[in-house]
């Protein structure tokens, strides 16, 4: 078992060795008492190299690169709530991922950066050594308000050490965990956080490896925390066939009227479990973004989400990619987007099964519906009727390009469909730092239901420096991008 262990130093050494037993990652120095300071003459760039020669540490080229634009921008007056990203995914340059001793040198630098309220290392090579270090840097860096460790190898130690310090902080509003696998260990110490923190909004434990008792310790706690507008549980590991998980999912649901984002993909729904989700959302005031992709609902589940439609005027996104509703399903849902119901924005129905005829009930829905602005299709059985409906649809600009995943073309007289890269998650596991600019449809609208709702400008404004991606947040309003968002 992997455990955090801190061993006294010698006289003149420095105050102790921290790192991870049972881990191959070499021990490192802490000096907790020890202050890095930032003279107005030198930058962030040179703070690094400097403590990175005092500590015997190889410097990461990626990182200096990254800070010595920061430093560039901060010259220029732009100091104000810079969000850093050194994301491992990075294709456009070489990359030396991040490690738990190269975190280890950054954090030590961040923690002073009052100018940096944001962080996105995803994709690297952190591991538990450096959630300890995430976990400290949270704790000291009062104006941290969003933190990317996605996809770092941290396990349940790690994870637990993270939520630990999310006890007593009342900054941190977004965190995303996605795809480390923190297990039912670290999700039950999630849950138990949420029980305490008030601050955090925002919540990423996709492709977690969470279990049955973490998912039910979170439908539980969510009864309670008023704070958190939006989280994803996506692919827990859960056994059986009763979907308990749903249904104590559902019963939040009736009593939580804050959240406002809820990503429940691959959660093994069937037709039962969508009924239990649509009971709630007749008593549920808040909820504007359901994801109940990759499950197993087929048409009979769709009668009952046609039906709260109906009478529900929050709902403004549904993703039911991936799961079987057919033509009969699409015939449920085109009815009550043409006759009753107009909150109701986008709408994936990506591999479905559905054919020609669903396609072009949902086709018709919105020639009549100038709420429901986006819709999603490939994936599904084209015919010419479809690809007719849909081109005459973009071409009319009732369907706007972005809007949609599919693109007409004509080959010898005849329409056809071809799919383009837009989609609800389009920026769930990326985001563009090739200098195109960021497109609120990419995300099915989302961000522009946000931003509608708050009455706010975009509480981000985003600028591509060729390598990495620096984010402006003049103003915290709603995080742009959720799983999610959560982008």
């Amino acid at each position: 078992m992997v455990s955090v262990a801190v061993l006294s130093g010698s006289p003149g050494s420095p105050s102790g060795r921290v790192w991870l037993e049972g881990s191959s990652q070499t021990p490192f120095c802490e000096s907790p008492r020890e202050q890095v300071t930032e003279s107005p003459e030198s930058g962030i760039q040179e703070h690094y190299s400097n403590l990175c020669m005092e500590k015997s540490q190889k410097i990461n080229p990626f990182i200096l690169r990254i800070l010595q634009e920061v430093d560039k921008e901060i010259k220029k007056g732009l100091a104000a709530g810079i969000t850093l990203n050194i994301a491992g995914n990075n294709r456009l340059v070489p990359v030396e991922r991040v490690t738990g001793e190269d975190f280890w040198i950054l954090s030590r630098i961040l923690k002073n950066c009052l100018y940096i309220n944001g962080l996105d290392v995803g994709y690297n090579l952190l591991g538990d050594v450096g959630a300890y270090y995430a976990a400290k840097l949270v704790q000291k860096q009062l104006n941290l308000i969003y933190l990317n460790l996605m996809f770092n190898d941290i396990g349940p130690e790690g994870g637990e050490l993270i939520a630990k310090v999310l006890h007593k902080n009342q900054t941190l509003k977004y965190l995303r965990m996605t795809g480390n696998k923190i297990e039912n260990k670290g999700g039950m110490s999630f849950a138990a956080m949420l029980q305490i923190n008030s601050s955090l909004e925002k919540l990423d434990l996709g492709d977690c490896d969470l279990g049955m008792q973490s998912v039910i310790a979170f439908a539980t706690v969510l009864t309670r925390n008023q704070a958190i507008k939006a989280i994803n549980l996506n692919r827990p590991i859960l056994y059986g066939e009763q979907e308990e998980s749903t249904v104590h999912i559902g019963r939040m649901l009736k009593e939580n009227h804050c959240l406002v984002v809820l990503h429940m993909c691959k959660h093994d729904i069937k037709n039962s479990g969508i009924q239990q989700l649509c009971d709630a959302l007749y008593l549920n005031s808040s909820l504007r973004y359901l994801d109940v992709s990759c499950n197993k609902i087929t048409h009979d589940g769709m009668v009952y989400l046609a039906d709260v439609l109906k009478s529900n005027t929050t709902l403004e996104v549904i993703d039911l990619s991936f799961n079987r509703i057919e033509n009969a399903g699409a015939n449920y849902l085109s009815e009550t987007l043409t006759s009753h119901n107009r909150s109701l924005k986008a709408l994936s129905v990506v591999s479905n099964n559905i054919e020609g005829e669903g396609l072009v009930a949902l086709s018709q829905s919105m020639k009549t519906n100038l709420t429901f602005s986006h819709i999603y299709i490939w994936g599904n059985k084209f015919d010419e009727a479809t690809c007719v409906a849909y081109s005459d649809l973009i071409q009319m600009g009732r369907l706007k390009p972005d809007n949609t995943d599919v693109e007409p073309f004509v080959v010898d007289g005849h329409v056809y469909l071809a799919e383009v890269s837009n989609g609800l998650k389009k920026h769930y596991y990326w985001t563009s730092t090739s200098g195109e600019s960021y497109d609120h449809s990419s995300n099915a609208g989302v961000d522009s239901l946000f931003a509608s709702r708050n009455n706010s400008t975009d509480a981000f404004s985003k600028m591509s420096l060729g390598y990495c991606t620096v984010l402006f947040c003049p103003v915290f309003g709603e995080l742009k991008g959720f799983f999610f968002f959560f982008v």
